[in-house]
């Protein structure tokens, strides 16, 4: 789904040129106002969770969960739910309780665990739209992500958990940097580190279900890894990791945002193309 498919341009995509002014006019549009409050938020909490889970070399649990987000999106579809974040939630995060635990199995990797819940998730979700409506327009916005779709409740909620996530990771902050950065000293400084693989299991699956409405399932997961590898080629700290990968997810996401509103293209893909470029000029300095 295009800007387009609400907003008439009267140029062709052809013919569209960088525009200042329209760009700065962009953001009156309540839509885009509500895009980049919900964005901007998504976008930091995404930044410092995968800052975590890259350092951990959990990244690919972002994937994982989005496809589990795929499965309950497409079951609420299916059964008419106007809101489908009510069944997304509790879904996402339960998945994400188990896949933790068994990734502190001994006896399975957790890679492997991952990729059993990403691969069956996705079938079980595309197995769920076939037998109901197919991949209908619902679960199509979905797969792909749409700002324009979103409506004042998906807003209040999403701003509620972003702030929800924001706040209980400042909370822990520095029990997740020992977690983090030294298992072995933080277990001996009597710090349950399962309770914070917990916690950060279930901080990640909350972002995700908030940025499925606007990045998609398929994309939503690229804002957890992008903006940590790029911010970690010069980050030297644990504390500038965090401070420069929101800084560097928030303008990506801005700029995806304005550019996909100047050229008429999909957002999400914007977005990541946009993180994609920022990665490249950092591993050039």
């Amino acid at each position: 789904m295009f800007l387009s498919d609400f907003i008439y341009f009267p140029l062709k995509r052809s013919e569209r040129q960088i525009n200042l002014n329209e760009m700065i006019n962009f953001f009156y549009y309540p839509f885009a106002l509500k895009a980049l409050i919900v964005g901007g938020l998504v976008s930091i909490c995404a930044a410092l969770l995968g800052s975590i889970l890259v350092l951990k070399r959990h990244s690919l649990i972002g994937h994982s969960l989005a496809d589990i987000g795929f499965a309950s999106t497409s079951l609420a579809v299916s059964l008419g739910l106007t809101s489908p974040l009510i069944v997304s939630m509790p879904v996402v995060v339960a998945c994400s309780f188990f896949i933790m635990y068994l990734s502190q199995n001994k006896k399975i990797h957790g890679d492997i665990v991952i990729g059993i819940f990403s691969t069956s998730s996705l079938a079980i979700g595309v197995l769920i739209a076939s037998l109901s409506q197919g991949l209908g327009r619902d679960v199509y916005t979905y797969m792909f992500g749409s700002i324009l779709v979103m409506d004042d409740f998906d807003v209040a909620v999403s701003v509620l958990l972003s702030l929800i996530v924001l706040g209980l990771f400042f909370i822990f902050y520095n029990r997740l940097f020992l977690v983090t950065s030294d298992e072995v000293f933080a277990k001996s400084y009597g710090i349950n580190i399962n309770f914070y693989h917990f916690l950060i299991s279930s901080l990640t699956a909350l972002t995700i279900v908030v940025g499925m409405r606007m990045m998609g399932t398929l994309l939503i997961s690229s804002l957890v890894i992008f903006p940590s590898i790029t911010a970690k080629r010069v980050a030297r700290s644990f504390k500038s990791l965090m401070i420069l990968s929101s800084v560097v997810s928030f303008v990506c996401f801005t700029v995806g945002l304005l550019v996909s509103f100047q050229f008429n293209i999909p957002t999400g893909a914007s977005i990541v193309l946009a993180n994609l470029l920022a990665f490249m000029m950092f591993c050039l300095i």
